[in-house]
C-alpha cells in the first residue's frame, strides 16, 4: 500500500476493557493494513467494567464492525433493552419509563403528538405519557422483539439497546481485533517518554519489559489517565458542584422472573441504584455522595434492595465527575473513563467511547497533528460530554423528594444552558435538539413529563383541532400501541429462540 509520508503507521494504545477493545477493534477494521495497532493491558489493573446498560447507536458500531447480534449476545450474555425505568425519582412510589423511540403517533403538521397529550392533560382525560410510548407499554408488559416488515404498524420500527456483561464483551472484541492482527503486550507501564523539542508522547516503558514506540498515543488506561493526565497534565473540569455523587458500589446478584427489558434506575435518600437484567445474572450498583452516608452503610443499603441472592461482596468505584480540558492533547487522544466521567444513569458511558472512536476516525491525522483537526475534535467532544451533563442534572433538579440529599440538588445554580432548555418547555412545551446533541426531543421530553415539569400551557396550533377529535385521536393511539405490544413475544421467549447463551 502507498502511504503519504507523513501518514500515521504506529498506533498505541494503553489500557484494556471496554474502551480499550472498541478501540483497537475500530482501528484495526477501519484502517486495515494501513497502521499498525498495540495495545498495552496488565492483568494486575483492574477494570471499572460497570456499563453493562447502552443505548441504541451501539448497534451501529456492532454493524460497522461486522459482529452479528445474536453472535454478540450470545458471546456477552446478553438481553434486550427498550429504555430505563425510573422508580422513585419524582416522589416516592412514583414510576416512569425513558424510553427509546418515538411518542405517541405520527406528527400533524408541525405540532407533535405531545402537544395534544398536554391539553388533554390539563383536562385531566389522559393517563401519563407512558401510555402513549410504544417502547414503555412493550417494556410494562416484559414483551420484546426486533421491527417486523408490518406497514404502518408500531411493531416496524421498534428502537432497542442491549444489556450486556461489559467483561464478556471486552474478550469478545480482544478475540476478533487480535485474528485481524491487533498485537496485545501484557505488561504495565511504569514511564512515559517524551519528545524533548515538542513534548509529543515518544515512547511507554514497560515494567521489566521493553520500550514502545508509537505515533498516535489512545489512553485507555481509565480514571488514572495515565498519558493525557499524568504524561501530559492536561487537567480535569470538575462537575461535583453539580453532580456530587463520588462513589459507586457495584455487585451482581441471582437472576429472578421475568426477565425485564429494560434498566431500572430506583432513587434512594442518598443516590439511586442501578438494575441490569443479563441472562446469567443481574447486575446492581449503588451510585451516592459521601457527605451523606458512609461507605459502609452503602452498601448494607445496597444489599438490602437486591432481588436475588448476592453472587459476591460489593466493589467500590470512587469517581470525579467532569471531564478533560482537552481530549486530544498532543499526540494524545483519551478514550472512556481517560476522558471523563459522569454516571450511568442514562447509560452513556460506552457510547462516549463509541462517539470518540467515531470522531478519531473522522479526524485521524497524520504526524504533522494539525491543530485545526484536534480543536474540531475537542470541541465537539465537550458539546456531546456538557448536554449530556444538563440531561442528568434535570433528573436530579425536578424532584419532590425532600431528604437532605434531593433538597440540596434543589438548591444549585443550574448550568445556563440546562435552564434555557427548561425555560422553553415550561412556557408552551418547546424542546429544540441543538446540534448533534445526544439525547433527543423525545428523551427530554420523557424526564420533563415523568418529573412533573410541565409547560404554562400547549402550543397554541392544537386547538386548531376540534376537542373531540382530539380524544379520539388519543384513544385510538393507545389503542393500536397496547394491541402490539400485547402481540409481540415474551422477552425471555424472545432471547431463548434468536440468542440463549450457552
Amino acid at each position: 500500500m502507498n502511504l503519504h509520508p507523513d501518514a500515521i503507521r504506529k498506533v498505541v494504545i494503553v489500557g484494556g476493557g471496554t474502551s480499550g477493545w472498541m478501540t483497537a477493534t475500530a482501528l484495526i477494521e477501519m484502517l486495515a493494513g494501513r497502521v499498525e495497532v498495540t495495545l498495552i493491558e496488565s492483568d494486575e489493573i483492574g477494570i471499572v467494567g460497570v456499563g453493562e446498560a447502552t443505548i441504541p447507536p451501539i448497534r451501529r458500531f456492532n454493524a460497522g464492525m461486522g459482529i452479528d447480534e445474536d453472535e454478540f449476545l450470545r458471546a456477552t450474555q446478553g438481553t434486550f433493552k427498550l429504555g430505563i425505568e425510573f422508580k422513585d425519582w419524582t416522589r416516592i412510589g412514583h414510576a416512569y419509563h425513558h424510553a427509546f423511540g418515538s411518542v405517541g403517533g405520527r406528527d400533524l403538521g408541525m405540532v407533535q403528538f405531545y402537544n395534544y397529550w398536554l391539553k388533554l392533560r390539563t383536562l385531566g382525560e389522559v393517563g401519563p405519557l407512558d401510555d402513549y410510548t410504544f417502547n414503555a407499554i412493550a417494556a410494562r408488559q416484559n414483551k420484546f422483539m426486533r421491527s417486523a416488515k408490518i406497514e404502518n404498524s408500531p411493531l416496524a420500527n421498534i428502537t432497542h439497546a442491549f444489556h450486556f456483561d461489559a467483561s464478556l464483551y471486552s474478550q469478545f472484541l480482544r478475540k476478533r481485533a487480535e485474528a485481524k492482527g491487533v498485537r496485545r503486550i501484557e505488561g504495565k507501564i511504569v514511564d512515559v517518554q517524551l519528545r524533548a523539542e515538542d513534548g509529543f508522547i515518544e515512547s511507554v516503558q514497560l515494567q521489566n519489559g521493553p520500550r514502545i514506540e508509537g505515533e498516535l498515543f489512545v489512553d485507555c488506561s481509565g480514571f488514572r489517565g495515565l498519558l493525557i493526565e499524568r504524561a501530559l497534565h492536561t487537567g480535569y473540569v470538575d462537575w461535583s458542584h453539580w453532580l456530587p455523587a463520588n462513589r459507586a458500589l457495584a455487585v451482581p446478584c441471582e437472576s429472578v422472573a421475568p426477565l425485564t427489558p429494560y434498566t431500572r434506575s430506583t432513587a434512594h435518600h442518598v443516590g439511586w441504584q442501578w438494575r441490569i437484567p443479563l441472562q446469567h445474572r443481574i447486575g446492581n450498583g449503588l451510585v451516592y455522595c459521601s457527605d451523606y452516608i458512609s461507605d459502609d452503610e452503602a452498601s448494607a443499603l445496597l444489599l438490602s434492595k437486591l432481588d436475588g441472592k448476592a453472587l459476591a461482596d460489593p466493589r467500590p468505584i470512587r469517581f470525579v465527575t467532569g471531564m478533560r480540558r482537552k481530549f486530544w492533547q498532543r499526540n494524545c487522544v483519551a478514550i472512556g473513563l481517560a476522558s471523563g466521567f459522569l454516571e450511568p444513569l442514562e447509560s452513556t458511558s460506552i457510547h462516549f467511547i463509541q462517539t470518540s472512536i467515531s470522531k478519531l476516525l473522522a479526524y485521524f491525522p497524520d504526524r504533522r497533528f494539525n491543530p485545526v483537526d484536534i480543536d474540531a475534535y475537542n470541541r465537539q467532544t465537550q458539546f456531546e460530554f456538557e448536554r449530556s451533563r444538563d440531561f442528568i442534572i434535570l433528573h436530579y433538579l425536578a424532584t419532590e423528594r425532600t431528604e437532605p440529599f434531593w433538597q440540596d440538588r434543589r438548591r444549585i445554580d443550574v448550568p445556563d444552558t440546562l435552564q434555557q432548555k427548561i425555560d422553553l418547555f415550561r412556557s408552551a412545551g418547546r424542546i429544540i435538539r441543538e446540534q448533534e446533541e445526544l439525547f433527543t426531543e423525545s428523551s427530554w421530553l420523557q424526564v420533563f413529563a415523568g418529573q412533573n415539569v410541565l409547560p404554562e400551557q400547549y402550543h397554541p396550533i392544537v386547538d386548531v383541532m376540534p376537542l373531540d377529535d382530539i380524544r379520539k385521536m388519543a384513544r385510538s393511539v393507545a389503542g393500536v400501541l397496547d394491541r402490539s405490544a400485547q402481540a409481540m413475544p415474551a422477552h425471555a421467549s424472545y432471547i431463548e429462540k434468536h440468542c440463549k447463551a450457552i
